[in-house]
């Protein structure tokens, strides 16, 4: 009886399902890594692999290659296959020690490294033409309108969006939304006073039951990752003519999560104190030179000197110290017990 066939049913019943209680997005793609695992090596070979044997590091290299050239998949894809792979084979090691050597050399394989591109940001103006573009006079476009006002100051991802429920946004008292996100973290977000106003009036207009979607689609369902990506893109398009710096950004609901996370006026007055915001002074270095600001040579009291005047420090206090007097010792040396200077006493 061949030994992979067995271990791989139990990776995916015992360990993925029972053990690590893997969602069913990560069970579909470990699914279809080796899906494609096994029809390569039939191909390749003529044989159906039987063994663990048959999926040596040599062909799970070749693999990786053929994903990469063929296929025409990238490094990220790339390294997701082999960390499915590398699980399956970490998963073999104890039920199948004799196979030790062939399982160390596959886990071996090093991963692809990559550049990372940069997530570009909306500005101020961007972000204003953003929100401006969608039609508030039409149910979807107010719908539009408060999905991503919302997006943008909390920050949530395009799953965490479209999952939330009529009972997750809490606009009573402590405005809040509530999410459960990535790794199945739950995430309480407070929110502002202007997302607060949009979300009541949409709610209040949206009159749905706790259980439905927040953002629910014309027939009453949930959005799906197309199509909040693609209402975002029609509304830059839009928004284009008022904006034209949007022609040269991609934007996506990420672009949006990286937008902000606090409104205009409360990011220009922060900006604004940290420009203000000066070292501590200590007592005897008051020229000491701003160092954690990037003012080298300048010190903290000639670039404030117009604008805020130091408070003085108050004057040291000394610790408290004994009387220089002489101590009065006692007439005699060791003292007396109590029962003794009454016998002396008595005695006068």
């Amino acid at each position: 009886m061949s030994a992979l066939a067995p271990t791989m049913q139990a990776f995916f019943t015992e360990r993925l399902i029972g053990q690590r209680q893997a969602s069913p997005h990560t069970i579909a793609a470990y699914r279809d890594t080796f899906r494609l695992l096994l029809s390569f090596v039939q191909k390749r070979t003529g044989v159906r692999p039987r063994d663990i044997e048959d999926l040596d590091a040599e062909t799970v290299a070749a693999f990786l290659d053929h994903l990469e050239r063929e296929r025409g998949n990238g490094p990220r894809t790339r390294n997701a296959r082999l960390a499915a792979i590398r699980s399956l084979y970490h998963y073999a090691a104890l039920r199948h020690p004799e196979h030790a050597a062939t399982i160390a050399r596959v886990v071996a394989i090093p991963t692809k490294r990559h550049d990372r591109a940069i997530v570009c940001y909306l500005d101020e103006q961007e972000t204003a033409a953003l929100l401006a573009a969608p039609d508030h006079t039409r149910w979807i476009g107010r719908r539009d309108h408060a999905l991503m006002t919302l997006t943008i100051q909390t920050g949530l991802r395009v799953s965490e969006l479209i999952a939330l429920r009529c009972r997750d946004a809490r606009l009573a008292r402590a405005p809040h939304i509530q999410a459960t996100g990535k790794g199945r973290k739950h995430r309480v977000t407070p929110l502002t006073a202007h997302t607060t106003e949009v979300l009541r009036r949409w709610t209040k207009e949206r009159a749905g039951h706790p259980d439905q979607p927040l953002f629910p689609t014309s027939r009453g369902r949930s959005l799906s990752r197309d199509a909040v990506a693609l209402l975002v893109s029609k509304h830059a398009t839009t928004a284009t003519a008022r904006c034209p710096t949007l022609a040269a950004k991609t934007v996506s609901p990420h672009v949006l999560r990286h937008t902000g996370d606090e409104p205009p006026a409360r990011r220009r007055r922060h900006q604004r104190h940290r420009a203000l915001a000066r070292p501590r002074v200590h007592r005897g270095h008051a020229d000491l030179p701003a160092r954690r600001h990037g003012h080298q040579g300048t010190s903290s009291r000639s670039r404030h000197a117009g604008r805020r005047q130091a408070r003085p420090l108050p004057p040291r206090r000394r610790a408290a110290r004994l009387p220089r007097e002489a101590l009065i010792m006692p007439s005699t040396y060791p003292p007396q017990r109590p029962r003794d200077c009454a016998a002396t006493v008595m005695a006068a």
